[in-house]
């Protein structure tokens, strides 16, 4: 700052003023200091800076899954808030492992981020006691921890799901087959109670819901379609807790050479940008991705601002399309 000063003849307060915003005396003097830095290549001490002003202007995201599409889109949208507050974001991958996700959290709060965006990888609260002794705002994104007070945003998905039962009762499903998530996270438990309640209180007996779990990753999708498809009664349509599981569960039929849906059905909750493309396309329980990444650092900010931040829960939504026999041939 010091040479930037001597090479524009004017005081560091003056660099100051200008770098950090503020008016300076003149145009002229403000044009000077700007070409100077330009010349000089200078770049402020942004960890000093941090240090004096208590903030970084850094948000941190943690997500469950980079190769899960549904994440994906949920960190574009949280990039996009976040720039428009002036903001950037540090992502890490926790790659569905608790001890990655402990890894990142450290790495992040020893990176002085202003905030944390989570989606816990499980229900395990061991990450969280750093975070509550280093006093930074926490959000949590899509999962809920239940031993954590942190807010979070997340989609509704009771509503579509029970829509969901009833369309595949209506196109006259009654041997259904859950693909569904690790009993260790909130969604893979809400979900599937949530379906399977709906089924039952729109009368099919629980025996003809036919589960098994896979871990939200594709290969699990595959290996319990395998399962579901083995058996002695196997289902005419398989519902897929989430949209690398159903990629799993579409790799396994197209290894079985099943047509959908004259072979069997399949349902995906999350959509994908390509599932529309598909023949014939997949029927989906979509989830508002772009809405939670956009809540969920408004209400980070609102945490960093010492507002008290809310719980918001947005909604999903079915999109019946024609993998389940919409349109005729159900197994």
């Amino acid at each position: 700052m010091k040479d930037v000063a001597l090479r524009a003849g004017v005081s560091t307060a003056t660099v100051s003023r200008v770098l950090n915003g503020h008016a300076a005396p003149t145009d002229a003097t403000r044009e000077r200091v700007l070409t100077a830095v330009a010349e000089l290549g200078y770049r402020p001490n942004v960890l000093a800076r941090s240090l004096r002003m208590h903030s970084t202007q850094t948000l941190g995201l943690v997500i469950s899954d980079l190769l899960n599409p549904f994440f994906g889109e949920i960190a574009r949208a949280v990039e996009d808030e976040a720039r428009k507050h002036g903001y950037c974001v540090v992502f890490g991958n926790a790659d569905e492992s608790d001890e990655q996700q402990r890894r990142y959290v450290r790495t992040l709060l020893d990176r002085r981020v202003d905030g944390l965006l989570v989606c816990p990888a499980s229900d395990d609260p061991e990450w969280l006691a750093e975070i509550t002794d280093s006093g930074v705002p926490l959000v949590l994104l899509d999962r809920a921890v239940p031993a954590s007070d942190a807010p979070v945003i997340r989609a509704d998905g009771v509503a579509a799901l029970r829509e969901l039962a009833k369309h595949l009762l209506s196109l006259g499903h009654r041997r259904i087959g859950v693909i569904a998530g690790p009993e260790n996270t909130s969604t893979g438990r809400e979900r599937l109670a949530a379906f399977t309640s709906a089924l039952a209180e729109l009368g099919l007996a629980a025996q003809a819901t036919q589960i098994a779990h896979g871990d939200f990753r594709r290969a699990s999708g595959a290996r319990a379609a395998g399962e579901l498809l083995d058996l002695p009664d196997a289902p005419s349509v398989l519902v897929a807790m989430d949209n690398l599981m159903g990629l799993g569960a579409l790799e396994e039929l197209r290894r079985r050479r099943l047509r959908l849906p004259h072979d069997v059905g399949l349902a995906v909750y999350d959509d994908l940008a390509w599932f529309p493309l598909f023949e014939p396309p997949i029927t989906v329980v979509a989830q508002p991705t772009e809405e939670m990444g956009s809540a969920a650092v408004r209400e980070l900010l609102g945490l960093i601002s010492g507002e008290r931040a809310k719980n918001v829960s947005l909604s999903a939504k079915l999109i019946a399309r024609g993998s389940c026999g919409e349109h005729g041939g159900i197994a």
